[in-house]
């Protein structure tokens, strides 16, 4: 049986959410005809997705086609429950949770979002903004069928909810995984069994999801489908695949741009831990060079097991560890392709050296063209199979041949993108990754 089901208010939403659970390679099953519905038809599902078309019924209807719902598509084997919102605030949300919380049990309490940032859909202090402006005076909120006289999400379930309902904030948030655990199970000790939370971006959904995951609750994932997408990712893994999976970064690019992606990251990814590279050494000898490569493999594998994204990056991202090359052009009597190359190379072998001795990297980053070039030399890959864009200039793909073929990888020129681009690569990583 399936080990998620999701009750959603429309068929096209159901199909919506599905369509994002598939992405992350979850065998994914709508339900069309309830009456048809086989045990054996689904048996083999990580998710079902079941609509009741309840949106526009009268509220005590919807109740009860959302508890029958849950009640025929329930069994041991569901290890979590979502139920599939409008992102516009349509529908009866309250009464709609209400019957999964009534069918579920006391231990359960819902996590609700209407936001679904990737369609301008997001939720700021509570009240919902599409492309940047409050959802009441959009065109949408004139529905003839069920129209929305509010931006404000809490007081939407508070009116057709019968239990306690609470908020998370953006200041909440920003506190960390481990605080925001702590506000849910206080806001669910003081007895609220919705609390519903603001989200701006994807990064904010994945907070959520590690928070709901540390907070040890029971949790009913109310939303559009993009944040129990993430809390699925953390619960659960499809049928068949069980590896644990890390992402390495290897950035070289000394672009200012780069800089502030890279501090973005460090601040927005959790677990992670980044080791410099002191570029000079590289070129000061090749018994330094040498002693270089070890120790920042050997620091990188030893942190391994902790973190899900490790980052190698050179120092001369910062301005005062740049280098002046004429002088080791004069040394070596060579051109300053060939002194980059030589820090180029070594990147290239401190990530040969780290994947052949730690088979759960099984994404990588590559930001610069030099260093992405040196990586697929040193790991004698032939090519890139491409697969999608991530961002303008910012390529997802396989690596073709060589040592570590089918490695994922995301390579990005290091001038390329606004401050969250590395962020944004890295997610993607992790959403193919089922990380």
């Amino acid at each position: 049986m399936a080990q998620c089901i999701v009750i959603a208010d429309d068929l096209t939403g159901a199909n919506a959410a599905g369509v994002l659970l598939t992405k992350l390679n979850y065998r994914v099953f709508t339900v069309m005809n309830p009456e048809a519905i086989d045990p054996e038809t689904v048996a083999d599902c990580d998710c079902v997705l079941y609509p009741t078309d309840s949106r526009g019924l009268p509220k005590e209807e919807a109740y009860q086609r959302v508890f029958a719902a849950a009640k025929r598509m329930a069994s041991p084997g569901v290890s979590m429950y979502a139920r599939r919102i409008d992102s516009t605030l349509r529908g009866n949300l309250g009464r709609e949770t209400d019957a999964m919380l009534d069918f579920l049990g006391e231990d359960y309490i819902a996590l609700a979002t209407p936001a679904f940032p990737s369609s301008g859909r997001v939720v700021s202090g509570g009240y919902v903004l599409v492309d940047g402006i409050p959802l009441h005076k959009t065109n949408i909120a004139l529905d003839p069928k069920t129209p929305v006289h509010t931006s404000d999400t809490a007081e939407v379930f508070r009116q057709q909810s019968h239990y306690p309902v609470a908020s998370l904030y953006i200041g909440d948030m920003m506190r960390g995984k481990h605080a925001l655990a702590d506000r849910i199970n206080e806001l669910a000790g003081q007895g609220a069994r919705i609390i519903t939370f603001d989200c701006i971006t994807q990064e904010d959904l994945d907070l959520m999801a590690d928070a709901a995951v540390t907070s040890g609750r029971k949790i009913l994932c109310v939303d559009p489908g993009v944040f129990t997408t993430a809390y699925v990712r953390k619960m659960i893994s499809p049928r068949g695949e069980k590896k644990r999976s890390r992402i390495l970064s290897i950035v070289g690019s000394v672009n200012p741009n780069t800089t502030a992606q890279m501090e973005e990251l460090w601040l927005a990814q959790h677990p992670i831990y980044n080791v410099f590279v002191e570029t000079r050494k590289l070129l000061e000898s090749d018994e330094e060079a040498e002693a270089e490569i070890r120790r920042v493999s050997e620091d990188i594998l030893s942190k391994a097991l902790l973190n899900t994204v490790l980052t190698v990056t050179g120092d001369g991202i910062y301005p005062e560890n740049r280098i002046d090359f004429t002088p080791y052009m004069e040394r070596y009597q060579c051109s300053m392709d060939d002194v980059t190359d030589r820090i180029n190379r070594s990147l290239a072998e401190i990530a040969w050296r780290i994947l052949s001795a730690e088979p759960s990297f099984r994404g990588m980053y590559c930001s610069g063209g030099d260093v992405t070039q040196s990586i697929f030399r040193r790991f004698h890959a032939a090519g890139l199979t491409l697969r999608d864009e991530v961002l303008p200039l910012a390529a997802y793909g396989l690596f073709s041949g060589g040592d570590f073929d089918g490695l994922s990888v995301i390579t990005k020129g290091g001038s390329q993108g606004g401050p969250n681009a590395i962020n944004t690569c890295v997610n993607y990583l992790k959403e193919k990754l089922l990380i």
